[in-house]
């Protein structure tokens, strides 16, 4: 997970490494995939997880954060597998 919004990294992030990409010959579009892809595994994954902490807020009380963190693993293994084949 990362503290940071999702606006945050890109503002930070991108100018860094967008300069590199012709210097290796990295497609931009593929770049940028893999930016957002990545984003989102940060969102779903611990510590951080800012999208479990935002469900747990909206869902009702009896949900618990193990109950959220089972419910996303799926989709955290589909973006790790993503990830994988870029």
């Amino acid at each position: 997970g990362w503290p940071l919004e999702w606006t945050e990294i890109i503002v930070i992030f991108c100018p860094i490494f967008i300069p590199l990409l012709s210097h290796f010959n990295v497609d931009p579009i593929l770049f940028g995939t893999m930016v957002a892809v990545n984003l989102q595994a940060a969102f779903l994954s611990p510590p951080v997880a800012m999208s479990a902490f935002y469900l747990k807020g909206v869902s009702p009380k009896h949900v618990t954060l193990n109950q959220i963190f089972a419910g996303m693993m799926p989709y955290m293994i589909i973006v790790c597998i993503c990830l994988m084949f870029m």
